[in-house]
């Protein structure tokens, strides 16, 4: 087997500064765009928050209503234009004032502006253009390119089969749901991720950490952001 590490996550909407330090410390990013939507309050891949004057606030990606079990790239988005320009004058009012609202700005109006018919296509779309800000490249595959069959621990170890990969990085939620017996049968090293959130500085009050990543970018501009995330603020 190859010795890389190997991150396995759901397409999640303008994700965390979390999710793309794990990004950083692997060599694969699998997309796990053919697993079950999930819904609710333990939904991020549609909807991620940014801060406002009166708190942190949700944003939603208008998806047209899915039907039950549907995979992450089933899901359809609304291609009326009231949600996008709801986001962008969320963003606007809230970030214009910050120092960096000139730079970054035009990256998610870009973003916006992009054609797509289903989720996956506008949530890649929003990694990639933070993968771009922040300086990442790592190798990406799709699961649903893939063969591997199971649930939970099972799919991923058959994954990791396939790809011939043993090293696992995963997230610390994952640590309800984790079973070892699968990965040692497998000869699969998992390793948790150590994240601690970064303090920077930032608008409207006390610090709110786990924001969409977006958040750092504007109140810290694209070279100190890097540097941020990297631990080397």
């Amino acid at each position: 087997m190859q010795d890389k590490i190997v991150v396995i996550h759901q397409p999640d909407f303008m994700p965390y500064l979390g999710f793309f330090d794990r990004l950083l410390k692997a060599e694969l990013y699998v997309v796990f765009d053919n697993v079950q939507y999930v819904r609710g309050s333990r939904a991020w891949t549609s909807r991620d928050k940014i801060k406002t004057s009166k708190g942190e606030k949700w944003i939603s990606v208008g998806i047209k209503k899915a039907v039950y079990g549907a995979a992450i790239n089933e899901v359809m988005l609304r291609q009326d234009s009231e949600w996008r320009t709801h986001h962008l004058n969320l963003i606007q009012e809230n970030y214009r004032k910050t120092e960096y609202y000139q730079e970054i700005l035009p990256y998610i109006m870009d973003l916006y502006s992009i054609p797509c018919e289903k989720m996956v296509d506008f949530n890649m779309s929003s990694i990639r253009m933070l993968m771009k800000l922040f300086d990442i490249q790592i190798e990406m595959v799709m699961a649903s390119s893939l063969k591997a069959e199971g649930k939970s621990n099972e799919l991923i170890v058959s994954i990791m089969k396939e790809l011939g990969c043993s090293r696992y990085l995963s997230g610390i939620g994952a640590k309800d749901y984790f079973i070892s017996d699968p990965y040692e049968r497998a000869g699969i090293e998992v390793i948790w991720q150590e994240f601690k959130h970064p303090v920077y500085p930032q608008q409207f009050g006390e610090f709110i950490p786990y924001l969409s990543s977006i958040d750092l970018l504007f109140n810290c501009g694209i070279e100190k952001s890097r540097k941020i995330l990297r631990g080397k603020n």
